[in-house]
């Protein structure tokens, strides 16, 4: 969730006045809110003038809560909670539109499964909108009530069709359509120079998209067929060459990524839902009996750019031990997010709960046993958030991998992962938190000493 900052200004001038730009972990969504004020606002008045029948999914949706008199409660008090005053429900000069209740909010998701995430003009730019569905839930996902509805396993299966269903929508030839070369197509002239900054890493190297990834520059949607397909698009051969392929002691990058934190000796378990969120061994791993070898271990993680690659590659060469993939929650933020707090939300919400959505969040654990004695069994762990929670594992235990094979994708997009080593491990040359651009997919993580 995000707070909007807005300059004071004169109740006359009728200026846009400039906004703090809010950092948006992984580009989901654009560091300017007169982009997220935008798509809410477009979206919002297109249903509102283009009613429709809801789709079964939605349906069940609604019956389930309207049937269901605790929850018909919480989603009630969800909206109820969100403060009534400008900084939530207007923009800096006027009145946008907003979802105002469940019944409401059933109408605009509606929408929203049968549309796939494009570039939004808010008629001084165009920005970013990844994850539509977090940005409708911006605020009602930051109360009390909305802690209460997002925790509860019975709106989260519910919420697994819906997600579902979109994804079978973002599958589809007609999810290509915001492929195009448009304003707000993915190959526009500002679509195509973003991709290209991010993937050549801020400067470091200097290819076009057509010479990054694989594709076919002179079909239609440069040969995608999908959303999907475009999202889980795989760099061509050479752009990503694996750190040392003979070094057992060079563990390399699982996903292309920012770093966001290495912490060490994380014990057995601890209190993951409160403020500085330590990370919670056993409730990591889902209480699975190999978590006690982690205990005391090392733990790096890093965030997904939503104008990045998707897939995952193998961190050291070994035999697979175990896959296993959690269900879990899509829009949990830890309760002192919430508007109770002196100040309102955090301006970074679900970005900075990374720790909290390691344990309760979706997410895909894949044990290897390195080749390596000094590593032994490590871990990786794909963590789905918000709506982009679809986990693919290409492996299964007993496979014998090598270091940079591929091993997985998150589908309609990209989230979090870890990479834990068991206590005794010494590793050196971690990535520093708060560089500006992604450490690149197979290149050097770490060394083992």
């Amino acid at each position: 969730m995000t707070a909007i900052t807005h300059n004071k200004m004169d109740p006359k001038d009728e200026r846009i006045p400039e906004e703090h730009h809010v950092h948006r972990m992984g580009q989901w969504m654009s560091q300017d809110k007169r982009h997220h004020h935008a798509f809410i606002d477009q979206t919002v008045r297109h249903v509102d003038k283009h009613p429709k029948e809801l789709l079964p999914v939605m349906k069940e949706f609604k019956d389930m809560v309207e049937g269901d008199s605790r929850l018909y409660m919480l989603f009630t008090s969800m909206f109820d909670q969100v403060p009534h005053n400008k900084k939530y429900l207007k923009d800096p000069v006027g009145e946008k539109a907003t979802i105002r209740d469940f019944h409401h909010l059933l109408k605009v998701l509606n929408h929203v499964l049968t549309t796939a995430p494009a570039w939004t003009d808010a008629g001084h730019s165009v920005g970013l909108v990844g994850v539509p569905i977090n940005a409708i839930l911006d605020w009602p996902m930051g109360t009390r009530a909305g802690f209460a509805v997002f925790q509860d396993p019975q709106v989260n299966a519910m919420l697994k069709k819906v997600l579902d269903a979109w994804g079978g929508y973002l599958s589809s030839e007609e999810s290509a359509s915001v492929l195009g070369d448009d304003k707000c197509g993915w190959f526009s002239e500002h679509g195509l120079k973003a991709l290209e900054e991010v993937a050549n890493l801020g400067g470091e190297t200097s290819y076009t998209f057509d010479e990054l990834f694989q594709c076919d520059p002179k079909a239609k949607y440069h040969g995608y067929k999908s959303w999907d397909d475009y999202f889980t698009r795989l760099f061509r051969d050479g752009v990503r060459p694996i750190a040392s392929p003979e070094d057992d002691n060079i563990i390399i990058n699982a996903c292309e990524s920012m770093t966001y934190k290495v912490a060490h000796n994380i014990h057995a378990r601890d209190k993951f839902w409160i403020k500085g969120q330590p990370y919670s061994c056993v409730d990591m791993f889902a209480q699975d009996p190999l978590a006690e070898q982690f205990v005391g271990g090392t733990v790096y993680q890093a965030f997904l750019s939503a104008l990045s690659y998707h897939r995952w590659h193998v961190p050291v060469s070994g035999t697979v031990k175990k896959v296993t993939v959690l269900p879990g929650t899509y829009y949990s933020e830890p309760l002192y997010e919430d508007f109770t707090q002196d100040g309102g939300p955090s301006a970074e919400g679900e970005n900075t709960s990374q720790e909290y959505l390691s344990v309760v969040a979706t997410r895909a654990i894949i044990y290897i046993q390195a080749d390596n004695p000094k590593i032994g069994l490590m871990a990786f762990i794909a963590i789905g958030m918000t709506e982009v929670s679809t986990c693919e594992v290409y492996l299964k235990a007993g496979q014998k991998v090598k270091k940079g094979d591929l091993s997985g994708a998150f589908h309609f997009g990209g989230s979090s992962h870890v990479q834990v080593f068991r206590k005794g491990v010494e590793l050196r040359g971690f990535p520093e938190p708060g560089r500006k651009y992604n450490v690149p997919v197979r290149s050097k993580l770490c060394e083992v000493v």
